[in-house]
């Protein structure tokens, strides 16, 4: 029988702290009592990788540093550590390991018994450790506490033997990934380096530079060289429309769109549309997750909706951030190949009456509002969410959709859930809130769709399956 996901471990237990902890957990042990009936990953509830990713995007959310692509990456790397820990336990899986050439990726010893929600959580806590070195006090200590209360829980009864071998399984498999991951000089702890001062954009009529109103520099204009596990080079968009400052050219009428709408928003005019922007934005950071932490959001969403099991719900975060990771280089490599101007620099410069117009991005309550500090072209917004879908779209069918209760009871912004027949909607209606919200031409947002759907292919190809 599965396990009500909608009830939490945490419900059930005070507080402890960490000494006490270990303590109950030692004498809880037995030293070789016989095993009977250990679940395997298929048979048991994914409570487990759900609380971590729930876990995840709290951190993503508070830790300095953690742009989107940024984020994309930790969470491919951590949702990817917790699948190879388990999958030598998934009859129907590959390990996906192998086929990226890591080094040093122990198996599990096929003569032995492992305890395989102690090894996923072991493998989860040591990953999230690694990528959140630089975490707040607050979201550190419920990552400790985390581990402790499941170790408590599956620790009852369990022979010594087990547990140590697969607390250290666990460990082994999360360290020989991190110690991979290392090797990406470009992703590795980039939390500590979003900008590059000896960067120049490249200048010229339609170019982007830093924009107002904090004219930030270029948010990591070398991401596009960091390392993919699906996509390569081949993943790119077509060229951008044309400059040009003539009222009857293509992009003088999307930014004239973008320039209406966001008019629009301000003057009450637009309640819809208002309603798309705020509800896509997370722009904005420690006020929500990232925009690609987003899709961490809805996946945990469909977990619980679909009554996952462990093994399914962990390749299904893996696959998630993997294709997020993709998206996110390949996404920030042609945004700097193109580097095209935001349609701030576009409308202040070009439509008439409007050189104090802004955006309506991130209003910090005095009526100022913000604008991403990296080029438009083509949209990341568009490229996280198509990649997330398709990956959905495998998982659960091409004609399923979902209620978004992302934002639910926000009271920042309107948050109200949102029904979409189709994961694809959800994609599109993503893409194209960054229109109204005036940091987007319809031409970004076309673009990134196309280009994550391409990814989220190619990660879907990966041999995940037998």
């Amino acid at each position: 029988m599965k396990t009500n996901l909608k009830l939490r471990l945490y419900d059930r237990f005070i507080p402890l702290s960490l000494g006490l902890v270990v303590l109950v957990l030692v004498s809880c042990t037995r030293d070789e009592d016989p095993i009977v009936n250990l679940p395997n990953p298929n048979r048991h509830s994914a409570e487990i990788a759900l609380q971590y990713h729930e876990l995840f995007l709290d951190l993503e959310r508070y830790t300095t540093g953690y742009r989107p692509p940024v984020s994309a990456r930790s969470s491919a790397y951590i949702s990817w550590i917790g699948y190879e820990a388990i999958v030598a336990a998934m009859p129907n899986n590959n390990s996906i390991g192998s086929y990226l050439g890591v080094a040093d990726l122990l198996q599990p010893d096929p003569s032995l018994e492992y305890h395989w929600p102690i090894v996923l959580v072991e493998a989860y806590s040591e990953a999230l450790a690694y990528f959140f070195p630089t975490a707040p006090a607050e979201q550190l200590y419920r990552m400790y506490e985390l581990r402790a209360r499941f170790l408590l829980d599956f620790k009852q009864g369990i022979p010594n033997a087990v547990f140590v071998r697969s607390t250290a399984y666990g460990r082994e498999v999360a360290a020989a990934i991190c110690a991979w991951s290392a090797t990406d000089a470009v992703g590795h702890e980039a939390y500590l380096r979003n900008n590059d001062p000896t960067f120049a954009p490249a200048t010229g009529p339609g170019t982007w530079q830093p924009t107002f109103p904090d004219f930030s520099p270029a948010l990591l204009p070398r991401w596009g060289q960091a390392r993919t596990f699906a996509a390569d080079a081949t993943d790119v968009v077509s060229a951008p429309l044309a400059y040009s400052e003539n009222s009857g050219s293509a992009i003088y009428q999307q930014a004239l769109e973008a320039f209406n709408l966001v008019n629009d928003i301000k003057a009450g005019n637009a309640e819809e549309e208002s309603w798309q922007a705020q509800f896509w934005s997370d722009d904005c950071p420690i006020l929500t997750f990232t925009p690609s932490g987003r899709w961490y959001a809805v996946a945990n969403q469909l977990v619980v909706l679909n009554e996952m099991d462990l093994g399914a719900a962990v390749e299904l975060y893996a696959r998630v951030g993997m294709s997020l990771n993709d998206a996110g280089v390949r996404c920030w490599s042609e945004k700097y190949r193109f580097n095209y101007l935001r349609p701030i620099d576009y409308i202040r410069k070009v439509i008439p009456g409007a050189a104090n117009w802004n955006s309506v991005m991130c209003p910090d309550g005095s009526g100022n509002y913000f604008t991403p500090n990296f080029p438009a072209y083509p949209s990341g917004h568009a490229t996280f969410g198509a990649a997330a879908v398709v990956v959905f779209e495998d998982f659960f069918g091409t004609n399923e959709g979902m209620t978004d209760r992302c934002h639910e009871g926000r009271t920042e912004f309107r948050g109200d859930p949102r029904t979409f027949e189709r994961f694809r909607d959800m994609a599109e209606e993503n893409a194209y809130s960054r229109i109204p919200l005036g940091v987007h031409f319809q031409m970004d947002a076309d673009a990134g769709l196309a280009l994550g759907y391409g990814v989220g292919a190619k990660v879907n190809a990966l041999p995940w399956r037998k």
